[in-house]
């Protein structure tokens, strides 16, 4: 067996890993220029047999070429009509996020027969679910830190623009504090809250996203249902390939 190679485009970065008989192999976050010339560079040691991509920014065709420029002849582009290890209870699937979805199978790969909570928070904040028996219900949409952070400024008369990194006690002593911890505090709240919803409660929670890792550093002590999951999009990608290996 070969190797497969999943792209995940998102708004700020391109994660990308190649896998091996289900095992991740080699991991990269790529920012910047040039990101096809190092995808390149990233995937000359292995032969690739499949490449799949999905993105919410720009379009992962040029990526998908570097990987048919290494000779890999089965490559595809991600979308929602595509057959997925998980039945759909979506109501308009044409409208959702690719990478919502991708997380989604990634997690329910993770954790088959668990009641899950997705928690994507990047320049959105996504919470989706999953029940025990493998039905992707949905979920919601919540701004970002950033965004949180910017609409405060924007929208006041006086609230200052806070960099979204910085201090972040549990109540702020000043102003900037104030709002970084609303903010930061804020989507810890709210991922604790729809944890809590579960048909099993609480429900088995996966992070991921851009501010992820510092999310999962305010949780409270004594929390270990909550697993962070920097590259969980392109786990779901390698079982959305896997699982259309033979259609």
């Amino acid at each position: 067996m070969g190797f497969n190679l999943t792209i995940d485009r998102g708004n700020t970065s391109t994660k990308a890993v190649v896998w091996h008989d289900g095992s991740a192999v080699c991991k990269a976050e790529l920012r910047g220029d040039d990101i096809s010339g190092r995808l390149a560079g990233m995937i000359a040691p292995y032969r690739l047999d499949a490449a799949i991509a999905c993105s919410v920014a720009d379009d992962p065709a040029p990526l998908l070429r570097v990987a048919e420029s290494a000779g890999c002849h089965r490559v595809m582009e991600f979308t929602t009509t595509m057959p997925v290890p998980l039945t759909i209870g979506y109501r308009t699937p044409g409208t959702l996020g690719v990478d919502r979805l991708a997380a989604a199978v990634g997690a329910a790969a993770l954790a088959p027969s668990a009641d899950l909570l997705i928690a994507d928070i990047g320049t959105a904040a996504t919470y989706d679910v999953v029940t025990s028996d493998g039905c992707y219900l949905g979920g919601n949409i919540a701004p970002g830190i950033k965004i949180r952070l910017l609409g405060l400024h924007e929208h006041t008369s006086r609230l200052p623009r806070v960099d979204s990194r910085g201090e972040t006690p549990l109540f702020g002593f000043d102003t900037d504090t104030a709002m970084r911890a609303g903010a930061v505090r804020g989507v810890v709240a709210e991922l604790l809250y729809y944890r809590s919803l579960g048909a099993v409660s609480p429900r088995r929670t996966f992070v991921s996203g851009g501010w992820g890792a510092e999310v999962m550093e305010l949780l409270p002590d004594g929390i270990n249902d909550i697993e962070y999951n920097k590259y969980l999009v392109n786990q779901g990608l390698n079982s959305i390939l896997l699982y259309n290996e033979d259609k």
